[in-house]
Formats: structure tokens, C-alpha cells, sequence
């Protein structure tokens, strides 16, 4: 039983079923009080005959779903056909570290069955040339047979890598026909690379005429050429492999958080990407060994182009010199090319040298740069050594002043030379403070690299940014402000309404005094005296003399 479909089968299988007289039960007496709600001039009759009706449909529908499940259940037996299964991201992820492991092991037997390759044909050739076997020995065909072999593996390793790669990006865009991955750049790709990697010298000794001519006698030279000299060279064309390895490997390529970073900041991870990093990191060292690698290479492709013609270079150490004064463009002219095959090596070792000299130069320069502690420690000591020129130009000035002074009007005899040495000296020093000055505006100048102004933009954000949050608590306050006032303006809008009903208050405790002083006049002396002092206002000051009268 598969876990795809026939598990999803069997679990619906063995649900038990609802209640059906329970579920009737309940629908029949929600459509009884719906109709009697809803049309309360319906008979019994009616009623019974509409119960019996969802009865009989009720136990029809039971007895369709209970043979669906025994139909169900007999066909467990077959195998069903597997639905398509949407995994999840965690499968997902985990498919990915899977291929993403075999990608790089495939990668690194390429690389290895590449160079196994190489090797072999490198020596096979080393040997006919040193006439060590001809083409027909038994260990020029074994070589040949392992170089093929070895050719074998290597295509058949190319095309698991190209299908490790297209399940990736079937895994990374959830995709389920791999054929959508197959554009036609890919295929370009896996085509080229399958025709690149299968070059290589078949057994055998298969001969063709190579007919040269001589430059210093101008007479043509003809010379049997094996025919493997024409699929040897294109061989080295395999290390591009190393690079893809190089990729692989990479702590960049295969670490999580900075592929993340890279995908925000829409960068590629590729071989550009990396060999540029790698350039900036370690650069001495990539442009040291690509320079050493090119000599070599050009060196023996150029040997095994122009040994069947010119003697001299058979010797190694010649074709050493001649690519590397080509490389250099310095080309004295003691070796020279006769073949279109040497000339073509001699002129990509002139314009890789000429290219590599132009990055040595930039690499060079880089390294002797200053950083930019270096650049604020260096500023910081020819500022401190200005400044220390400058007080003392300052002070040679003032002195000189003083001087003149001394000798023009304080001596009773002037000295005519004493003034003219120490007037041509306060001149000097006047210059001189001039000049110290002019330096210190250019190493002002100097100092404000890309990173001052980069710091200086900082600081000019970060005080906008103060200005910006003081403007809110001001604006803020200026509301608070706003609130009072109003709040004040409402308060002094209702003091007049005050004012006048405690004037009425004041006008009716005094209307009632008056009366009762009338009421008393009509009494007797003392009893309007007693009337009066009982019928004063309350306040504390009349009330008090009040009762002192009284007294």
C-alpha cells in the first residue's frame, strides 16, 4: 500500500459513519417548527406526508453512501494511481541540501577524471617527443586507451551533474515536469560542454604533412605531424572545471546567511562573483598563480607546435624564455614562431601578459595605499609638525617686530645694517607663515577622502534628525499652549455671567438689610438695637464691629 493515495483511501474507509436516524431526527424537527413558524394554517395530513417524504429520501442517501464504502473497500486491493504531492518547504529544503551535496561531489570527480585526462596525454606526448616509444608501441595505445576511458567517465559524470542541476531548480521553483527546466540555453550548454570534454587523442598513428616556411631562408619545410597534436591541445580547455569547483567549494556559495544577504541585495552567486571576491581578498596570490599557470600552459602548447620543425624547441627551458619575453612584450627576436600554431599561442601569451601587467599594476598599487587609519595617523602627525611651524613663523614674526622696533626708535644711535638684516628676516618669516598656512589648507583638503565625507553625511543626518525631533516637542508644547489659552478664554467668557449673579447675590442680602433697619425703626430703642445688630450681613469685618456696638 502506498503512502501517496491507497493510505489517504484506507483512512476515509474506516471513518464511521454519522447517525442517519439522529440527523433525520433533527432535520425533520427543524422543518416541522420552520413550517409551523413560517405557515401555521397546514394540516396534520400535510405534515405527515412531508415527514414521511425526508424519511424516505434520508434512508435512500444512508444506503448510496454505505455501498460507496463497500465499493471502496473492495478496490482497496488494486494499487490506485498516485496523486501529485505538493511537498512542503522543509522536504523542499532538505531535497535541496541532498542535490546540492551531490552536485558538488559529481563536480569534484569531473575535476578529478579532467585532470586525469590531462595528465596522461601530457605524458604520452613528453614521451614521443623524447623519442622514449613511437606511436605504435603498446604504451602509446594503453596511454591512449586510459586517456579515452577516462574521457568516458568524465562525459557520463557531466551528464549526472546536469541532472543533479535540473532537479535543483526543479526543488527551487516547486515544479513537477523537469522537462520546463530543458530552455535552450541549457541545452547549448550541456551540448558544448559534452563536445568540449570528449576531444581528446584517439589511439592510433595517424599521421598528416605540416608544411612550414623557414623566415630567415624563405624556403618551405614539410614534416609528419601526428595527428594528435590537433586533439592534445584543445584538452586544456577542460580546467575550466576548476573554476566550477573553486564555485562549489566556496564558503560564500554554500553558506545560508550569505546567499540570504546576496538575495536581498540582488546579487548572483557566480563565477564572476566569486573569482572577483577572491581577488579582493587574496590578490597576490590569484594573480600569482594564474601568471605562473598561463606560462606553463603557453609554454608546452607552444613547445609541442613547433618541435617538429625547429630543433631548439624541444628543449623546455627555450619555450620558457620565448613566452615569457612575449608575455612581457619584450621580444628580442632570438626565438621566433613558424607555425600559425605557435604565432597564435605567441600572440594570447602578448595580450595576457598585457592584461595581467595592467592588474599587477593596479594590485601593486592597492597594496602600497594607505588604509584609512593609517591615512588619519599620517594626517595626524603632518598636522601636529604644521602646527609647530606655524608658532614658531608666528613667533620669528612678532620677534623680528620687535627688533625693527628696538633698533629704529628706542636706541639713541640707529644702526643701519641691524635693521636692514632684521627687516629681510621679518619678510622671510612673514613668507614662511605664509607658506606653512597654504600646507595646511591642502592637507585640509587632502584629509577630506570619500570616508570624511561619508562621516560627514552621518553627522549632518543624525543633527537633522535632532532638529526634526525638537520641532515635534515644540510643536507639541505650542499645542499644550494653544489648549490653556482656550481654556483661559473660556473661563474669562464666563466671569461676566459671574460677576453679575454674585452682584445679584450682593443686591438681595442688602435689599433684605434695609428692611429689616425699617422693620426696627417701628420697635423700641433697644429692641431695634438688638434687631439691627441680629439682622447685620455676615461678612467677618462688619460682622465683628457689629457685635463690638452691640456690646
Amino acid at each position: 500500500m502506498k503512502a501517496s493515495g491507497a493510505l489517504a483511501i484506507s483512512f476515509k474507509q474506516l471513518q464511521k459513519p454519522s447517525p442517519v436516524r439522529n440527523d433525520t431526527a433533527s432535520d425533520i424537527s427543524r422543518h416541522i417548527s420552520y413550517d409551523s413558524k413560517s405557515n401555521s394554517e397546514k394540516n396534520a395530513s400535510a405534515i405527515g406526508a412531508e415527514v414521511r417524504t425526508v424519511v424516505h429520501m434520508r434512508e435512500k442517501a444512508h444506503a448510496n453512501s454505505q455501498a460507496s464504502h463497500v465499493i471502496k473497500v473492495e478496490n482497496t486491493d488494486e494499487e490506485p494511481e498516485p496523486a501529485p504531492q505538493h511537498h512542503h518547504i522543509g522536504y523542499r529544503l532538505g531535497q535541496r541540501k541532498v542535490l546540492a551535496e551531490q552536485r558538488r561531489k559529481i563536480a569534484d570527480l569531473c575535476c578529478l577524471s579532467a585532470l586525469f585526462g590531462l595528465i596522461l596525454m601530457i605524458v604520452e606526448t613528453e614521451c614521443n617527443i623524447a623519442d622514449v616509444y613511437t606511436k605504435a608501441d603498446v604504451p602509446s595505445y594503453v596511454i591512449k586507451g586510459l586517456i579515452t576511458l577516462s574521457t568516458l567517465v568524465l562525459l557520463v559524470l557531466i551528464g549526472l551533474y546536469h541532472a543533479v542541476e535540473v532537479k535543483l531548480f526543479v526543488v527551487d521553483n516547486c515544479i513537477e515536469d523537469w522537462r520546463i527546466a530543458m530552455s535552450w540555453v541549457r541545452v547549448v550548454q550541456i551540448g558544448a560542454e559534452l563536445v568540449i570534454c570528449s576531444i581528446h587523442p584517439p589511439p592510433g598513428t595517424c599521421t598528416f604533412p605540416w608544411y612550414v616556411e623557414n623566415i630567415k631562408t624563405l624556403e618551405w619545410k614539410k614534416a609528419d605531424v601526428p595527428l594528435d597534436i590537433i586533439f592534445s591541445l584543445p584538452m586544456f580547455s577542460r580546467l575550466y572545471l576548476i573554476i566550477r569547483v573553486l564555485l562549489l567549494h566556496s564558503k560564500l556559495f554554500t553558506d545560508a546567511s550569505s546567499r540570504s544577504i546576496g538575495a536581498l541585495n540582488k546579487i548572483t552567486f557566480n563565477t564572476r562573483f566569486v573569482l572577483k571576491t577572491l581577488m579582493t581578498i587574496f590578490p597576490g596570490t590569484v594573480m600569482g598563480l594564474f601568471m605562473l599557470s598561463l606560462w606553463i600552459i603557453c609554454a608546452w602548447t607552444f613547445r609541442a607546435c613547433e618541435n617538429f620543425h625547429d630543433p631548439l624547441f624541444k628543449n623546455f627551458l627555450n619555450t620558457l624564455y620565448m613566452v615569457a619575453i612575449t608575455f612581457l612584450s619584450v621580444g628580442y627576436g632570438d626565438f621566433v614562431p613558424h607555425t600559425y600554431c605557435g604565432r597564435t599561442i605567441s600572440v594570447i601569451s602578448g595580450l595576457m601578459g598585457a592584461g595581467c601587467t595592467a592588474l599587477v599594476v593596479a594590485v601593486i598599487a592597492r597594496k602600497l595605499e594607505l588604509t584609512r587609519a593609517e591615512k588619519h595617523v599620517h594626517n595626524f602627525m603632518l598636522e601636529s609638525q604644521l602646527n609647530k611651524k606655524l608658532k614658531d613663523a608666528a613667533a620669528n614674526v612678532l620677534r623680528e617686530t620687535w627688533l625693527i622696533y628696538k633698533y629704529t626708535r628706542i636706541v639713541k644711535r640707529v644702526n643701519g645694517r641691524k635693521v636692514r638684516a632684521h627687516q629681510r628676516k621679518f619678510l622671510h618669516a612673514i613668507q614662511l607663515l605664509r607658506l606653512v598656512k597654504l600646507k595646511q589648507r591642502k592637507l585640509a583638503d587632502q584629509a577630506n577622502s570619500l570616508t570624511d565625507f561619508a562621516k560627514t553625511t552621518a553627522q549632518v543626518h543624525d543633527i537633522v534628525g535632532e532638529l526634526r525631533s525638537a520641532q515635534e516637542n515644540s510643536n507639541h508644547r505650542i499645542k499644550n499652549i494653544e489648549r490653556s489659552l482656550q481654556s483661559l478664554q473660556a473661563q474669562i467668557d464666563a466671569l461676566p455671567q459671574a460677576v453679575a449673579r454674585i452682584m445679584a447675590e450682593k443686591q438681595t442680602s442688602t435689599s433684605s438689610f434695609l428692611s429689616a433697619n425699617d422693620a426696627s425703626l417701628q420697635n423700641s430703642p433697644k429692641d431695634r438695637r438688638d434687631a439691627a445688630c441680629m439682622a447685620l450681613p455676615k461678612p467677618m469685618s462688619s460682622a465683628q464691629s457689629s457685635f463690638d456696638s452691640c456690646g
